[in-house]
């Protein structure tokens, strides 16, 4: 299913011995365009330190009750190298927390994360069964197109670590003129990859809000703040409006990618796969 940015801020990080502190933001990497940590408040037994979470250790979310269980001691938390909450976060730091968790590292495979396309399956002994998204690892790993599809959202430049707070507001531009702003993301809630760009439109159609897939951008100038696709405003005028009320269901994905003439992500992938 997808998730809003925004509604995931403040969400309750829960470690097994209890409370580690709120999610604050989140950090996604403009390769591949998927959430690799959440920034965390930490309350006053760590001096409200901000620390970073990574969707490895996150197990069986409570959606309702807007808490995330996270496979870690407070304790671990406290001990674990320091990383700048604030950002750059550089690959040596990335390594150092992955080893200290002993986590398998999310780059350099075929894949989302490492060669599949769920996170918990690099969290240390993960052996595909029981919880957590039993047997649909096993399958991501089979369905070799759809997995190099994810990669092509890559960009051709070295990846970096973003702050999804840093870049809402951002400028979003199509071939002919400024489409609007940046206002949120829709995340998958399994695999944690951006589906979306919320963008709040311009003055063409004031407080309405359309949706852009990463993998439709054709340029991104972060030093100008500007996010570049390769449509018309016509059509994106044209697009199904976003509504954040409405549960997210396949249709929905299915007209907007109709409405743009983009071939579905889900196109062509054998099995069960990921449903949103």
């Amino acid at each position: 299913m997808l998730r809003s940015t925004k509604d995931l801020y403040r969400y309750a990080i829960n470690a097994t011995d209890g409370v580690i502190g709120h999610v604050e933001d989140l950090f996604f990497d403009d390769d591949a365009w998927a959430v690799r940590y959440l920034v965390v408040e930490a309350g006053s037994w760590l001096d409200s330190r901000k620390v970073l979470v990574s969707p490895i250790a996150i197990h069986d979310p409570n959606w309702s009750e807007r808490t995330l269980p996270v496979s870690m001691t407070k304790q671990q938390v406290k001990d674990s190298p320091t990383i700048d909450a604030y950002g750059p976060v550089s690959r040596l730091k990335e390594e150092q927390y992955a080893d200290y968790y002993d986590y398998s590292y999310y780059w350099g495979g075929a894949g989302l994360w490492g060669d599949g396309l769920y996170p918990y399956a690099l969290f240390a002994g993960y052996d595909g069964e029981g919880g957590r998204g039993s047997g649909r690892v096993e399958r991501a790993q089979g369905d070799r197109a759809y997995l190099q599809a994810e990669r092509l959202r890559q960009r051709k430049h070295d990846p970096c670590l973003r702050s999804c707070r840093a870049v809402t507001g951002d400028k979003l531009s199509a071939s002919d003129g400024e489409i609007g702003t940046v206002a949120g993301y829709l995340v998958d809630d399994e695999t944690w990859a951006i589906g979306y760009l919320i963008v709040e439109a311009g003055h063409w159609w004031a407080g309405h809000q359309v949706l852009i897939a990463p993998q439709w951008i054709s340029g991104i100038d972060w030093a100008a703040e500007t996010v570049s696709v390769e449509m018309s405003l016509a059509e994106v005028q044209g697009a199904p409006p976003y509504d954040p009320n409405m549960p997210w269901s396949r249709l929905l994905d299915t007209s907007l990618y109709q409405h743009y003439g983009r071939t579905g992500y889900w196109s062509g992938r054998p099995g069960q796969g990921v449903e949103r």
